[in-house]
Order: structure tokens, then C-alpha cells, then sequence
């Protein structure tokens, strides 16, 4: 019967530690040959998995471009309530630099805000998958735990068209979001057209 326990025991151990293994970030993949200029255009964002801090409620939509050099910038705008109560359309930009040209999914986002009580800085910002048509997953993990798995990130659902997806790519998208374990975190993105 100890034997049987012990075994039961070791199971579970091994259970948690893959479990825990899958979520370190760095083992997260990408989409494979992403090509900025067929990502280019207009995404309205359906879910999200906010970050600590102020970020953007709903409304959120994103216009990406590819410059002459091959970079990506990108304007986007969405609702923000600042001081709890005063809501507001706000701008933000970014610019997009790849690390490793040879990983093109893997971008580092500077960004600022359009208005002086919006923040800036920088993020990662990972292309986890897209189709380029219809849905693109997006990464950024703020801050990293000791054993690799993130403490603060978040993750946006974005599509073409503002009135959602078909099923078959919702499968596709809930089945990336348990990829960067956060399966179960998101919040759905209003698109009322108030920005």
C-alpha cells in the first residue's frame, strides 16, 4: 500500500512540475516567419488579459504600418479611466525593433502616450500566432518570476473585424491562450465605436 502512495505521490509531483515547466516564458512559441507587412492594417481587440497598472478598458483598436527601413510602428486608441471616474479616447504610439531577426514574432514595443497623463515605455510584444486575415494573439510578460513563469503580463485577442470570430478560430484562439497560461483570464473587449 506505501508503495502505491509513493508512486500516486511521485505522479503528481511530475504532474506540477511539467505543468509549471510549460509556463516559463521563454519556452513560449511565436508565430513561425512572421511578416510585419502581411500584419499590417487595422485590429480591433476582443479580449484581453490586462497588466498591473492603468491600461486600456475597451474600445482598444490598433493601426499598424511598415516604414520604408521594414519597421513597424503603430497608433492605436481605446478607453481609459483615469483618477476613477474621468473616462476618456486615448492615443497611444509605438515602435516596434526585433531582437532576433531571426525570431520576427519577438518584438520590443517602445510606446507613449499621445496626452501627458498617459505613461510610456517599453514591453515585449510577441506575435503568438495570427492568420493575418482574421485573429492575431499578442504576448508581453512586464516582469518575470524567479522560475521563469511570469508575475505581471498581459495578452490581447485581436481581430479584423470588431464583431468577433468564427468558432473554428475561437478554438484556435483559446487553445493559444492556454499556451501562455492564461487560459481563463480574459476579459471581453467592448467595441461600441466611442473612439
Amino acid at each position: 500500500m506505501d508503495y502505491q502512495i509513493v508512486a500516486l505521490v511521485m505522479l503528481f509531483l511530475a504532474c506540477v512540475e511539467q505543468s509549471l515547466a510549460s509556463c516559463v516564458v521563454d519556452s513560449f512559441t511565436v508565430k513561425q516567419d512572421f511578416d510585419p507587412k502581411k500584419y499590417a492594417g487595422k485590429w480591433y481587440a476582443l479580449q484581453k488579459k490586462d497588466p498591473e497598472g492603468l491600461f486600456l478598458q475597451d474600445n482598444i483598436s490598433a493601426e499598424y504600418t511598415v516604414e520604408d527601413d521594414g519597421s513597424m510602428v503603430a497608433s492605436s486608441k481605446g478607453r481609459v479611466t483615469l483618477f476613477g471616474f474621468w473616462v476618456v479616447c486615448a492615443d497611444m504610439a509605438a515602435q516596434y525593433s526585433v531582437p532576433d531577426p531571426g525570431t520576427p514574432g519577438k518584438m520590443f514595443m517602445n510606446y507613449q502616450g499621445l496626452a501627458s497623463y498617459l505613461s510610456s515605455g517599453g514591453d515585449n510584444y510577441w506575435v503568438i500566432d495570427t492568420d493575418y486575415d482574421n485573429y492575431a494573439i499578442t504576448y508581453a510578460c512586464r516582469t518575470l518570476k524567479e522560475d521563469g513563469s511570469c508575475d505581471d503580463g498581459y495578452s490581447l485577442v485581436f481581430a479584423r473585424n470588431p464583431r468577433g470570430l468564427p468558432p473554428a478560430i475561437q478554438r484556435v484562439v483559446r487553445q493559444k491562450q492556454e499556451e501562455v497560461c492564461m487560459a481563463g483570464e480574459f476579459q471581453p473587449v467592448l467595441q461600441s465605436g466611442a473612439c
